[in-house]
């Protein structure tokens, strides 16, 4: 049956969470309801009105647990909620109901051995203050690491800055184990191993609410920070090929930008002259050195380093880059839209540029798949329309791209692209009434669909 918010008493519901915080302001349910969706013109149509019923905070497993049993009860939508700085309405609630913001539930519980067990509401940048003394570091974080947390990022996002050496978050190896309540008619705790994280890892919170997690860690070097300038983006592509494939040059990020979007960087316009292309790059300060030849190979031009010492001051180049790119861009020009691109080959990326020009601008950031560094993109797109964009999506798929639709909220339809026979056998699991984050996942809904 459709769920109906009006046939609930909500003050009935808080009373039977009594000890937990529970949040009814309209303006707080707005706050805690949305996400950074409006960076697609397509999602902010759709998912703009979207709001909670009640948001709740719970401190402990416990407490998820008496959550999760008030929603089995009485048939209540719920949905999980990090930090919120997703870009694909993840955690909007479409159905309303009440929405776990999970940021209380921060407690580390052990580093050792490379691993750490924390909580889902660790904030990513509070945990490497605490484990960088110890030598250790998250393997990748996305660019809002300042606020993001560890749950969030698991549960919604795919990759980041450190994915040139780590791959994504659903390669084997980059999560060890997760704890997950259940939302059956009582609700349980799952602890979950090896491949079976796989279950949750990058599910939208539609198959369980992640409690804990085991992570591995990267050894924590000391991070010197690069602006290179090119008179053409080839050169600049080139480069951050070069340097991606190069083993013996440590390196967190490798992140190439086309002119003209160095120029939507006004923190970083005294480094980048008008019509000139950039690489931003993250490498251990040991590479510095060395690095200077490959920049001297491809014309390039070293505009700016950070040494180490000065990691916590002043500009802090993974700010730009990923989807922050995004972020910066929108602020000086709101009509501009992105993209999500694997692009394999940098033969691929001319191919593009060539068909598009300045209505698709690139934006590369080298990671690992498969053994291999490729050049992927979250290119900037002057939109017009829906079917405009469709159009430019389809022809990046039709001459050997692969795109991860950010202008979707169902999960298959973002990336993968197609149903995981496995992730709705778990969900049927442990979410008979599919109550968790409903309308995300389509291997559900066209199994189950919902009724008036």
């Amino acid at each position: 049956m459709t769920f109906t918010a009006a046939s609930i008493n909500w003050d009935a519901i808080a009373t039977e969470l009594a000890g937990i915080e529970a949040i009814a302001d309209p303006n707080q349910l707005t706050k805690l309801s949305l996400d950074y969706y409006d960076f697609s013109p397509i999602l902010a149509a759709q998912l703009g009105h979207k709001r909670a019923n009640l948001v709740v905070r719970p401190t402990t497993e416990a407490e998820v647990l008496r959550v999760a049993q008030v929603c089995v009860n009485h048939r209540i939508p719920l949905t999980v909620r990090g930090a919120g700085t997703g870009n694909y309405g993840q955690c909007i609630p479409l159905d309303g109901g009440i929405v776990v913001d999970l940021t209380k539930l921060n407690a580390i519980h052990w580093l050792k051995g490379g691993v750490a067990c924390v909580d889902p509401g660790v904030r990513l940048a509070t945990f490497d203050k605490q484990a960088r003394p110890q030598g250790w570091e998250w393997r990748m974080y996305p660019s809002t690491y300042r606020t993001a947390t560890i749950g969030g990022f698991i549960g919604g996002g795919s990759g980041g800055i450190g994915s040139i050496t780590y791959g994504q978050l659903r390669d084997r190896g980059n999560l060890h184990a997760v704890r997950v309540v259940t939302l059956e008619d009582t609700p349980r705790v799952l602890e979950l191993r090896g491949d079976a994280v796989q279950q949750v890892n990058h599910a939208y919170g539609t198959n369980g609410i992640i409690t804990q997690l085991e992570v591995p860690l990267a050894p924590a070097y000391d991070w010197a920070e690069a602006i290179v300038t090119f008179d053409d983006f080839a050169a600049a592509a080139q480069f951050g090929q070069t340097l991606s494939d190069a083993d013996a040059l440590i390196k967190k990020l490798v992140s190439i930008h086309a002119d003209p979007i160095p120029q939507y960087f006004a923190a970083l316009q005294t480094y980048i002259p008008a019509g000139k292309s950039c690489a931003l790059l993250i490498l251990a300060e040991s590479s510095l050195a060395p690095l200077q030849d490959l920049v001297a190979e491809f014309n390039g031009a070293i505009a700016y380093t950070k040494p180490a010492t000065d990691a916590q001051k002043g500009i802090n180049l993974a700010e730009f880059t990923w989807n922050h790119t995004t972020l910066h861009a929108r602020a000086v020009d709101p009509t501009l839209t992105y993209l999500q691109t694997f692009f394999f080959t940098l033969e691929n990326v001319d191919k593009m540029i060539r068909e598009f020009g300045d209505e698709v601008m690139v934006h590369l950031e080298f990671l690992r798949v498969n053994g291999k560094a490729i050049p992927a993109g979250l290119q900037l797109v002057r939109y017009s329309t829906p079917e405009r964009l469709n159009e430019i999506i389809h022809y990046h798929e039709a001459n050997g791209c692969a795109i991860a639709n950010p202008h979707t909220y169902i999960l298959e339809d973002g990336g993968r692209k197609v149903i995981d026979p496995v992730q709705l056998a778990f969900k049927e699991q442990v979410d008979p009434y599919g109550l968790l984050n409903p309308g995300k996942m389509r291997a559900w809904f066209e199994k189950y669909p919902p009724t008036a």
